[in-house]
């Protein structure tokens, strides 16, 4: 018999959750045969049966979390088959989420003693850790209707420990004071006639609320603005996007003129190209831009590693490739990590003018937008029609001074607006 293990997925994941089982107990499997999936702060994770066998014990269910080297379930020999048919199914009672140390098996045990009033609070929609949601169970305790200092509005036990004091000191009231209002006094969704839809967020979702809420908390982030004249880049694509296709096999795209133009400001600011560690600056003399791509669980920073060495259609076949992995969950850890600034495209759902947040620990980001045709002033005396973008610098102020990044934007759109300067400079 062996064990079912969670492998090591990169020095900055330490725990994932358990997103589906493909297998169940009685099941027979041969080696290399898919039995779940896990889900990740940064990717997802498939993990095979290593051995030919029968899965014989599933010692966590759907939605808890595991840690790195810790056992999920076991596979025993194809003789054990019919022993592990007859284990009988988790109960359908029992908590969705359990503490990662206290795993529960397959195998139905007594249910140990819990508080009466717990007994019809259901607390499986709540945002909660696995030991504030045993706490609340032991105390009778609705999560539903608790506050916490989160700022993603995740419980944990020292909230749950308050609520039970409060409602303790409430209890203890002289009869002559006057009693609260009764919770049916509050608006509150749960006792809304109106429909709605309660949905836990994903653990990837969960890790970008945290991590944006994070960045805007410990930098001191500012964005400067400036518009781009997309007339020279459009007319090099009109020109050559037939015969790049043909040759490349790939399309000219908008991303690997901005890749170039980044990398060439970050030449003339390296500062925009560090990053703060503790009283130090860390300036990188490498350039690994990330490029942010919208997937089905939420926004994921695919790096382009040493984008300064690659060419026009390099930048383009790469970028194709990480955004269909991006897509179909299938990106490595390896290609999420050590980007050195990120560059994000509103403009392809629409966005005329925003205000990207920084992708920590990096100092700078640039936002694209949408491609508008605005009448501008030619001279004092002619306007045209011409097709204009907004782009906007979000930068660290603590390392990047104004003056800096308004150069640095000022930088970016003159190349854009003369493409040969790339070559010479991107």
């Amino acid at each position: 018999m062996s064990e079912i293990i969670v492998p090591a997925m990169g020095e900055s994941i330490t725990e994932g959750t358990i997103s589906k089982w493909i297998v169940q107990v009685g099941d027979t499997v041969s080696q290399g045969d898919l039995l779940l999936e896990l889900e990740t702060d940064k990717v997802n994770l498939e993990i095979s049966s290593d051995q030919d066998g029968v899965i014989t014990e599933i010692l966590f269910r759907e939605g808890d979390t595991v840690r790195i080297g810790q056992a999920v379930g076991t596979i025993g020999a194809t003789g054990q088959a019919a022993a592990a048919k007859a284990a009988p199914e988790p109960s359908k009672a029992a908590p969705q989420k359990e503490n990662a140390t206290a795993p529960i098996a397959v195998q139905v045990q007594p249910a140990p003693a819990v508080a009466p009033a717990a007994l019809g609070t259901d607390n499986s929609s709540a945002l909660a850790s696995p030991a504030a949601r045993k706490l609340a169970r032991e105390k009778g305790i609705d999560l539903n209707n608790m506050t916490t200092s989160d700022p993603i509005g995740r419980i944990y036990t020292n909230d749950v420990k308050a609520a039970g004091n409060a409602a303790g000191a409430a209890t203890q009231a002289p009869a002559s004071q006057p009693a609260s209002k009764p919770a049916a006094d509050k608006p509150s969704s749960a006792n809304s006639n109106k429909p709605e839809e309660r949905k836990r967020m994903s653990r990837r979702r969960l890790t970008i609320a945290k991590r944006l809420v994070e960045a805007q908390q410990t930098a001191a982030m500012l964005t400067t603005f400036n518009e781009v004249d997309m007339t020279a880049i459009l007319e090099v694509r009109k020109r050559r996007k037939d015969s790049f296709k043909e040759k490349h096999d790939v399309g000219l795209g908008f991303m690997s003129f901005f890749t170039k133009a980044v990398v060439g400001a970050l030449k003339a600011f390296p500062l925009l190209n560090a990053e703060i560690n503790g009283e130090d600056v860390i300036i990188k003399k490498y350039y690994d831009i990330g490029i942010a791509v919208s997937a089905k669980e939420g926004l994921v920073v695919p790096v382009l590693r040493e984008a300064d060495r690659l060419g026009f259609a390099e930048i383009e076949r790469t970028i194709v490739q990480l955004a269909g992995k991006a897509r179909t969950n299938t990106l490595e850890l390896s290609e999420l990590q050590g980007g050195t600034f990120t560059i994000t495209n509103g403009g392809v759902f629409g966005s005329l003018l925003s205000t990207p947040i920084l992708n920590a620990p990096q100092v700078g980001i640039l936002g694209m937008h949408k491609i508008q045709l605005r009448p501008i002033a030619i001279d004092k005396d002619r306007m045209e029609n011409r097709p204009m973008m907004y782009i906007a610098l979000s930068y660290d102020h603590r390392i990047v001074d104004g003056a800096e990044a308004v150069q640095f934007l000022v930088k970016i759109k003159d190349m854009l607006e003369d493409p040969e300067t790339l070559l010479l400079e991107g």
